[in-house]
């Protein structure tokens, strides 16, 4: 329970009184146009340095030693241990003569696939926690042979991006002596049994394989029993592109090439698989747009596109004339953006109606067949499945829903429950209710509230404020174990929809990018106003967090109302906007940010907002407790010590401003459960006690 009466002697004990660690500043001065912009910290990027390694113990020394003080610390963990051990389920899926499904039995840190055959008893088919002692190694992608004899997968060590591939014959479960390493940003796509695709970019000759900036992506196709540097280079090679995906259609006939620059459009190939020496065609020339090839049938082509539709419709196409100007309309854009995935020779329709889902069955030829019956409003996913499949498996959940799996019946639209959450939660306890609040231009933003039935809108209680807003990405219901903590001892769980993001298609997208993108730090701080407004809470007990793009949110918001919030959570955050691009795959972001480089417009704009660059001397900024992960080659961690180190230089009071720097880690996908669990208490532990409250 949150106890609000220890509010004096807790926020006396949250201040920070220690020593933050002595950072060095240099004399490093850039010149954009005509404006000339300090960066004391540029030494920070460089993660190989010893300094800098040394930086990273220090800051962290000093950070657990606030956390360790907290007295109620230990509880909030215990009970997140309690709540997390529970069995997890995916949903089964089908290759060959074997049903496959991951499965944790509680707090394991990685997810175990097995397999079993018809009714016989299942067996462990590959069990992540065994590739590294610390379970920081992780199963990033799995990839069967359309017989199911063979199977290739992915891992990801230290949750880096850059990925290794074992090839196992599935029925004896023995590694095959192809093993591939350096693959990233990739999947996987079998040719038959003869080889597969996949994806990767030349290992930085200079500087860190982690931050070393990688712009050339290429499709490779590897043929079993050959070594890899003899793989074929199917694409990427004169024709330089940032991203490239390559993927074999369900009916074997096409290989499908996706070609992009940014994260926002791309150009569309194909190549015939089944004529000796066919050519990549295109498709779709041009990134001013977004297609994917989600079926393909007797020669046709179905394809999901923008072109004309901001929310997206469904075409098709002869693929032997597969240009736009012979394209058909299937399933036309509605108000709605729609997403598509197909199953036994049927196309799934979910529309995203105010961020919750809402999905349709259509055969062939468009017609709608029926509208799926959800238990309510939330987040459905699944709907996918194989050509001669006759039901599949669907998830769904919300705030108060944990995640639930479902059969489904393709022919007599009959769901079945399959397998109940276990987890030890009351949804009757909870409300979680939608609010729209109207921005100055006339937006209305959407906006969940979820908390505990009872709650008392007397702005006393803590809430926590999510958002990310950009890349096209949409928030959507999701039930979490780490908020149900938060939630039964009072607190307040809100997530802001704000532009940027995809919650209602191109558009709302468009409102939140380049010279727009202000609009998305706007709604957010609209929304903080609009729960203190109603009483759900006060600046006293407001905490803000968000990751990655999020990240720069928190970010953003803090530099430029420190006076609104009383924690901050900035996650992995995108905080230099002047150099972000000169990291990774950074550049790929310009669609959504725009570059320093790009004008002197742009620049200005993008100086005005960018986290480190206005951080102000003499400010009172808010609790905040910067995170990241010392392996993140998405968003480097350089972003996050910059901003910390400036933080804690300009702080004018006794509010701490931390950073948490998880050692062995990456961006966040396959971080260990135990990992998890422990970072998660350590922020609760922060929120609570800098705002004056305690847990028992």
């Amino acid at each position: 329970m949150v106890l609000a009466g220890a509010a004096a002697s807790c926020q006396q004990g949250a201040e920070f009184n220690g020593q933050y660690p002595e950072t060095k500043k240099v004399d490093q001065v850039d010149t954009y146009f005509d404006t000339e912009v300090k960066d004391p910290y540029r030494w920070l990027e460089d993660d190989l340095a010893d300094d800098t390694k040394d930086w990273v113990q220090r800051q962290n020394k000093v950070t657990q030693a606030y956390l360790d003080k907290i007295p109620f610390r230990g509880a909030i963990k215990d009970r997140l241990t309690q709540l997390w051990n529970y069995e997890k389920y995916s949903a089964p899926f089908k290759r060959g003569d074997y049903t496959y499904f991951y499965k944790n039995d509680g707090l394991q840190n990685q997810y175990v696939l097995f397999r079993q055959k018809g009714d016989g008893e299942p067996e462990v088919f590959l069990d992540p926690n065994k590739f590294s002692k610390d379970g920081t190694t992780s199963l990033a992608g799995l990839s069967f042979t359309k017989d199911g004899s063979m199977c290739a997968y992915q891992i990801s060590e230290g949750g880096s991006d850059w990925r290794k591939v074992i090839v196992l014959n599935t029925e004896t479960k023995e590694k095959m002596d192809d093993t591939l390493r350096d693959v990233k940003f990739s999947g996987i796509s079998w040719r038959g049994n003869e080889g597969f695709y996949y994806s990767s970019y030349d290992k930085p000759k200079e500087g860190s394989e982690l931050s070393g900036k990688t712009q050339q992506h290429k499709l490779y196709f590897h043929k079993l029993g050959t070594a890899q540097n003899n793989d074929e280079l199917v694409f990427g090679g004169e024709t330089q592109r940032r991203y490239v995906g390559g993927g074999v259609t369900e009916d074997g006939e096409f290989l499908v090439i996706s070609a992009a620059n940014a994260t926002y459009g791309n150009e569309l190939y194909i190549q015939s698989l089944k004529e000796e020496g066919a050519q990549i065609r295109p498709v779709v020339s041009g990134f001013t747009n977004e297609h994917d090839v989600v079926y393909s049938k007797e020669g046709k082509l179905y394809i999901l596109t923008n072109i004309d539709a901001p929310n997206r419709k469904l075409v098709y196409v002869d693929a032997k004339a597969p240009r736009p100007g012979n394209w058909q309309t299937l399933i036309p854009e509605t108000e709605y953006p729609l997403s598509v995935s197909t199953c036994g020779d049927k196309f799934f329709v979910k529309y995203l109606k105010d961020a919750v889902s809402d999905v349709r069955q259509y055969d062939l030829w468009g017609q709608e067949e029926r509208r799926i019956e959800l238990p309510g409003l939330g987040s459905a996913g699944g709907f996918g499945g194989r050509i001669e499949d006759k039901e599949l498996y669907y998830s769904f959940t919300s705030y108060v829903y944990p995640p639930t799996i479902f059969k489904y019946n393709i022919e007599t639209g009959e769901s079945s429950l399959y397998k109940k959450s276990g987890v030890d939660f009351n949804p009757d306890a909870y409300e979680s209710k939608q609010v729209f609040y109207t921005q100055p231009d006339g937006t209305k933003i959407p906006m969940i509230i979820t908390y505990k039935k009872g709650m008392q809108q007397n702005g006393k209680n803590p809430l926590l404020l999510y958002g990310y807003g950009g890349f096209n990405i949409s928030l959507t219901p999701s039930f979490s174990i780490s908020n149900l903590v938060f939630m039964e001892s009072g607190g307040i769980y809100a997530v802001a929809n704000l532009r940027g993001g995809g919650e209602y298609g191109d558009n709302w997208h468009n409102m939140g990018i380049k010279m727009n993108k202000q609009n998305v730090f706007n709604d957010f701080i609209a929304g903080a106003e609009y729960l203190i407004k109603e009483n759900y809470t006060s600046k006293d007990y407001l905490a803000i967090a968000g990751g990655s793009n999020g990240g720069l949110l928190v970010g953003a918001c803090m530099t430029q109302r420190p006076d609104l919030f009383k924690v901050c959570f900035p996650a992995v955050g995108v905080m230099d906007m002047l150099r972000y691009h000169t990291f990774t795959a950074g550049a790929g972001w310009a669609y959504d940010y725009g570059t320093a480089e790009d004008s002197k417009e742009m620049f200005e704009y993008l100086h005005g907002y960018s986290p480190v660059h206005n951080v102000k001397e003499g400010t009172c900024y808010p609790a905040t407790m910067v995170t990241t992960a010392d392996h993140d080659d998405r968003v480097v961690p350089a972003h996050s010590f910059k901003f910390a180190a400036a933080l804690q230089a300009a702080q004018s009071c006794n509010k701490p401003t931390l950073i948490r720097i998880e050692t062995n880690a990456g961006h966040g996908a396959g971080k260990p459960t135990s990992m998890v669990i422990q970072e998660q208490a350590d922020k609760w532990a922060f929120l609570l006690y800098n705002m004056g409250l305690s847990y028992k």
